[in-house]
């Protein structure tokens, strides 16, 4: 086989490893999003139910993003982060939350076929100086009958994930050497049902 043109990370988190969140263990990361959700400084209202996604561990920490909507019909999204317990009988720890907010939503957006949200968790150091910002991925399909959801980087799929509750988590490298993530979704059977970019086409020129 020829030498890889694109030599970057693949498939570098674990998969999910539990069910979305419930229970005290709901109500333990309830309490660290909303409180990172309290940092915020500008006026974003009252927050409702959390919608929790799948989570996925790399180097080290497990992440667990959350979305949720508040009556000022703003969107917070963020990400609940720990240390996963290494031995059975112990607990997790060294918890860290990140929130924001968009007033950007799927019902104001009906050209969206994922809605999408995204946070760098870290960076890869790649050939030449380059780094890759490993970039968490999470959200839902708008499209029906999605079974698998993925990430491409200049046509290289990087990391994979089946839906859980029509919700999916991916991490992956992006913004390396130019190229920048797609975001896939596809049948049981392998068909393509939707795809968007992280980026706007504003930004994509910006960077050019």
């Amino acid at each position: 086989m020829p030498p890889e043109d694109r030599f970057v990370p693949r498939f570098a988190a674990e998969p999910p490893q539990e069910l979305l969140p419930y229970g005290r263990w709901a109500d333990r990361l309830r309490e660290e999003f909303l409180a990172a959700c309290l940092r915020i400084a500008d006026e974003v209202g009252e927050p409702g139910e959390i919608v929790w996604f799948p989570d996925r561990t790399w180097g080290g920490r497990t992440y667990v993003p959350a979305t949720v909507r508040t009556d000022a019909r703003l969107e917070l999204y963020g990400v609940v982060s720990f240390a996963p317990a290494v031995e059975e009988g112990q607990e997790p720890e060294h918890f860290a939350a990140t929130a924001d907010w968009t007033e950007e939503t799927v019902e104001a957006n009906p050209d969206w076929t994922i809605d999408l949200c995204e946070e760098v968790v870290g960076g890869w150091r790649g050939e030449a100086g380059n780094v890759a910002a490993m970039t968490l991925v999470w959200g839902t399909p708008v499209v029906d009958r999605v079974a698998i959801a993925s990430a491409e980087l200049a046509g290289l799929t990087v990391d994979q994930c089946i839906l859980i509750e029509n919700r999916f988590t991916l991490l992956a490298p992006d913004d390396y050497r130019g190229d920048t993530l797609d975001v896939l979704v596809f049948d049981g059977v392998g068909r393509e049902l939707a795809r968007e970019s992280l980026y706007t086409e504003e930004e994509d020129e910006d960077d050019a």
